[in-house]
């Protein structure tokens, strides 16, 4: 039997949100991979294993599903959102490089939605020009790295997604995400908080940038930041399509 290994994004929260292609490729797999709370959220069935694991392991958890499929198994490795948007399917391919013995393995990757694009949905349209996505966290590069593409991404005036930007065990770097903002914005400019969205959780709060704090955010909170044309028209946020000449 031939094995193959799946990446596969199980959107924001809502199964409703799950595509077609992933419920498939879930249907058909011997084993799913991943974090504890998303392999959480697969069902159990007769001939179907199920290899949850903390987080940090992401290089472990994808030798073991490389390993798993040379044996004909096959592997579907589950992200929220999508695989490919700070998930396991750049570390997937990282454990690929280091064990170039699995070079020949069957490899898909499925999209999924990510949470900046659920959030975005509820609030209208923030992320309606430009826009570029940011990982507060700074477990796999430096707070400096990340400060330094926040002020140049402010300066080019990017409607931003923020990712991971609070938990606590760095509290404090919000605070100086906000600072940085402050530096290079108007106090006027439009935040979303986006609290585990699309699930029954889920908390919407839109407010400025002077009235923002750091513990409206936290490790379950995507955060978008509008750019300066970004306006409410009713309930709705929408950053226009194009800039006055």
């Amino acid at each position: 039997m031939s094995g193959w290994v799946t990446v596969a994004g199980l959107g924001p929260g809502d199964e409703a949100l799950v595509t077609p292609e992933v419920t498939a490729a879930l249907s058909e797999a011997t084993d799913i991979v991943g974090y504890i709370p998303y392999v959480a959220r697969i069902a159990p069935r007769p001939g179907l294993t199920l290899h949850a694991s903390d987080n940090r392991v992401e290089l472990d958890r994808a030798r073991h599903a490389l390993e798993m499929a040379a044996e004909g198994r096959r592997v579907v490795i589950v992200s929220s959102g999508d695989p490919g948007v700070f998930a396991m399917a750049s570390a997937l391919f990282e454990g690929l490089e280091a064990a170039p013995e699995f070079a020949e393995t069957e490899i898909r990757i499925l999209p999924g939605i990510t949470a900046m694009l659920a959030a975005a949905a509820r609030a209208g349209a923030p992320l309606g020009h430009d826009f570029c996505a940011i990982n507060l966290s700074d477990n796999l590069k430096p707070f400096d790295l990340v400060e330094r593409r926040l002020r140049h991404a402010a300066q080019g005036d990017f409607a931003m997604a923020f990712y991971n930007p609070r938990s606590k065990s760095r509290p404090h770097q919000f605070a100086r995400v906000l600072e940085v903002l402050r530096e290079e914005c108007e106090p006027g400019r439009l935040i979303l908080f986006a609290r585990a969205v699309t699930t029954p959780e889920e908390q919407i709060n839109v407010v400025t940038l002077a009235e923002a704090t750091p513990d409206m955010a936290d490790m379950r909170t995507v955060v978008l930041v509008g750019n300066s044309t970004t306006r409410r028209v009713g309930r709705w946020v929408y950053t226009p399509r194009g800039v006055a000449p």
